[in-house]
């Protein structure tokens, strides 16, 4: 239903939510969160809220929180983005401080499952909660289906062609698993009904609230330049359009804020404005206050110091957190007049101002490369524009070139409407599945047991937002059209042994199942699996497996990194593409800790995704090819971690030994696990670190593997055409591992065996036959621990 603006005072929120008015920054909700009260206290059904930016939807998903506590439930809130994740762990402290827990769910590697089970609030992206969602029956992850209400902040993401169908198949697995209440949370769209009939919220419960929400009236538009003779040019040809448009909103003292497309922009622009204000005589700055003087001494970052002094700022990710927060204070207490940020500060904090512009409208991706701003960020920043209580009216830009100008216009008076990407046949490739998305959330279904049939697929189709559009708009295939496809993806996900098909019946492969665990692109699993295939495996191989996987794809190398990159890789890997060569040159850096300045902008976001790479990719070759495979790629991912060299990474499987602290036991002569679990903690200590440490990296040693070799009974000679059956014992002196044992005669294999290393006995037989020599070696390879390949020999002479 469409509210009007006719309340002119909210609620008391000590008068609905007593025991929580603690947890609010405020004492009465405005108008709109006003409205959506008895919706969210007094039902249990599902709530949709579309309202302007900066009309204070935050605090709407912090009453449906309140909401659950109060009930003894547990609250999911999908950020859209991981900056974010960790500005909600800040914001709610007030929650902990009222006894509750808040709890961030990041990296697989930093889970904290005991923390997750027992939170009260837990904050994930549409990524994470996918990935949890698909191992929900592990315990590491059973959390997942306690969750009693499921807030969705920004559920227009549910239009973006690399994120939406994540969203989509997340909630709609979700709602199978526990269904939970879902609060779901949007800036102005045109279809608002549309969600509300995929979340099943009545019109009661279903909420528009227009233009007349905001708290301050908004006037939108667009202006442009003309370019120059090359993309440098272009960028400070946008920057004095957005400075022309910035200044007569400084000139009567109010503010401005500019968004660039990186943080190396926000520090660049904010330097070449600051001396073009002097140009143009535009009064301000803070160079005779004295104490501004005195608290600009606190900022960590140098250019950032001597900036905000003359009333420029600038802000992202990459600050301290401690200059973050002075600049966000400094702009609302206006000391600083004209701030420069990337996108990340218009989902994130509320900081508006007067004037907003845009001046670039794409933007360098780590993972993608250049790519254009999505309309919906287009329009949250656009949104920041007024500062509430100060200004009348905000006023927001968009700086773009002449054939831009009708698009833009059209998405300021006109909006966007959310679609859904589940089953575009835009995402597919050549040699790909017909529509890649689907294909992707298929596989999973079917690894989960959800989807055993083409007529469960149709039915899972029938719970996602897809299926929702399909009815009302023309554009989506729907009915038989619809089966044709998804019969169409099942047969492409058969041949490329995702799945199985035994007459009707679906069932997932292995790699079907690991393509799911890893959360990897179906085509990446695909190479992965040949990768198995192969009789040798090096560490460059395993690199390039990974650099040219379809998730950096659109990784690019600029013309500022190219040196670095050569001087990295030399003539290794000619034959790739740039961003291929670039993913491999940070990821072969990295293994040295020697990453070169030139690619540490990106080297961060590529190693991550990386070591989740590294990790699908040693199960998989474990699965399908060798132990010795998986241990060499097990080494590889350690030291992409680390930073440690080739002969001390086995020191990293011990708990609390990193880069700095494996080199200063190796230069103590401590080179493996095994080595640390036979001294003291006080020898240790001798090494460098600390007592408490020492005995900490004892114990935890204790429980890796050392292997001994027993050779008992086992003869010295044998003579001619004799033989002679022996047995040989490999043991572990210490913990035990999954190990896999192999045993060679004079470089031919004769006996392997995979068990969990404890005590082995393996049979061996001795043939006196026409060499002189027999050079026996039992070799132990752990395909889950980057310990090196342990070998112990025995010689037997053949009397003739």
């Amino acid at each position: 239903m469409t509210h009007s603006a006719d309340a002119e005072t909210g609620i008391a929120v000590s008068d609905v939510l007593p025991d929580f008015a603690g947890a609010f920054p405020f004492e009465r909700f405005n108008r709109m969160q006003s409205e959506t009260l008895p919706a969210l206290l007094d039902t249990e059904d599902n709530v949709v809220v579309s309202a302007p930016t900066a009309s204070g939807k935050t605090a709407v998903a912090e009453v449906a929180i309140c909401r659950t506590l109060d009930a003894g439930g547990t609250a999911l809130f999908l950020a859209p983005l991981r900056a974010l994740t960790n500005e909600k762990e800040r914001e709610w402290e007030r929650f902990e401080e009222l006894g509750y827990s808040v709890y961030v769910v990041t990296g697989e590697r930093d889970l904290n499952s005991r923390k997750a089970e027992r939170a009260d609030v837990l904050v994930m992206t549409p990524e994470k909660a996918d990935s949890a969602t698909r191992k929900h029956d592990s315990r590491r992850y059973s959390f997942v289906t306690d969750i009693d209400c499921c807030i969705i902040d920004e559920v227009h993401l549910l239009d973006s062609e690399q994120r939406g169908s994540v969203l989509e198949v997340t909630i709609s697995r979700l709602r199978r698993l526990c269904d939970p209440r879902v609060v779901a949370l949007s800036a102005t769209m045109p279809n608002v009904e549309d969600v509300a009939a995929w979340l099943d919220a009545p019109d009661e419960t279903t909420f528009s609230f227009g233009d007349e929400y905001r708290p301050v009236p908004l006037e939108a538009d667009v202006t442009t330049y003309t370019h120059g003779e090359n993309a440098f040019a272009d960028k400070y040809r946008r920057l004095y359009r957005a400075l022309d448009r910035a200044e007569p909103h400084i000139r009567e003292d109010g503010q401005a804020l500019v968004f660039v497309a990186s943080r190396q922009d926000t520090v660049q622009a904010a330097k070449k404005s600051r001396d073009e204000i002097a140009e143009r005589d535009i009064p301000m700055g803070a160079r005779g206050d004295y104490d501004f003087h005195t608290d600009a001494e606190q900022l960590s970052n140098d250019t950032l110091r001597k900036s905000v002094l003359d009333g420029v700022g600038f802000h992202h990710a990459g600050l301290a957190r401690e200059d973050k927060n002075l600049v966000e204070q400094w702009f609302r207490e206006g000391k600083i007049q004209l701030l420069f940020s990337t996108s990340t500060l218009a989902w994130g904090v509320n900081l508006p101002a007067r004037c907003v512009v845009i001046r670039d409208t794409k933007h360098h991706d780590p993972l993608k490369g250049e790519v254009e701003m999505s309309p919906l960020d287009v329009l949250q920043m656009l949104g920041r524009a007024g500062r509430p209580g100060y200004d009348d009216r905000g006023y927001a830009w968009v700086v773009c070139d002449g054939d831009s100008v009708s698009r833009y216009r059209e998405l300021l008076s006109e909006g966007k409407r959310i679609e859904s990407r589940l089953a575009d046949r835009s995402s597919s490739e050549e040699g790909g599945p017909p529509a890649s998305d689907l294909a992707v959330h298929l596989n999973a279904e079917i690894a989960l047991g959800t989807v055993t049939d083409i007529d469960d697929a149709m039915d899972w189709l029938e719970t996602t937002f897809y299926f929702v559009r399909a009815q009302r708009g023309s554009e989506y295939v729907a009915g038989d059209e619809l089966r044709s496809r998804v019969s169409e993806t099942l047969e492409w996900l058969v041949e490329n042994e995702f799945v199985e098909m035994d007459g009707l019946a679906i069932e997932p492969t292995p790699l079907g199942r690991l393509t799911s665990k890893f959360y990897l692109e179906l085509s990446t699993a695909r190479r992965f699996g040949t990768l198995a295939d192969r009789t040798e495996l090096s560490e460059l191989d395993v690199l390039t497996a990974v650099a040219t996987a379809a998730e950096f794809d659109s990784v690019s190398a600029r013309s500022d990194e190219e040196d670095a990159i050569e001087a990295v890789l030399g003539e290794q890997a000619a034959e790739l593409e740039s961003g291929s060569r670039k993913v491999l040159a940070i990821l072969k850096s990295a293994m040295n800790n020697t990453t070169p300045a030139a690619l540490r902008s990106d080297a961060w976001v590529i190693r991550q995704n990386s070591l989740r790479l590294l990790a699908s990719l040693r199960a998989i070759v474990d699965r399908f090819g060798t132990a010795a495979q998986a241990n060499l790629v097990c080494r590889v991912e350690a030291r992409v971690e680390t930073g440690v060299s080739a002969d001390a990474v086995g020191l990293t499987a011990i708990d609390g030994v990193g880069s700095t602290r494996a080199g200063t036991l190796a230069a103590a002569g401590y080179d493996s696990p095994a080595t640390v679990a036979a001294t003291t903690p006080t020898k240790l200590a001798a090494a460098g670190v600390s007592q408490g440490v020492a005995e900490q990296l004892v114990e935890s040693a204790a429980d890796l593997p050392a292997v001994a070799v027993e050779w008992d009974g086992f003869p010295e000679t044998i003579p001619a055409g004799e033989r002679d059956l022996q047995e040989v014992t490999v043991r572990s002196t210490a913990g035990s591992a999954r190990a896999s044992l192999t045993v060679t005669v004079n470089g031919v294999e004769m006996t392997t065996k995979s068990t969990y290393l404890g005590e082995a006995t393996l049979p061996v037989g001795v043939f006196g036959g026409d060499t002189d020599e027999l050079d026996f070696e039992i070799r132990v390879v752990f395909p889950e621990l980057p310990l090196d390949p342990i070998c112990r020999h025995k010689t037997v002479r053949v009397e003739r």
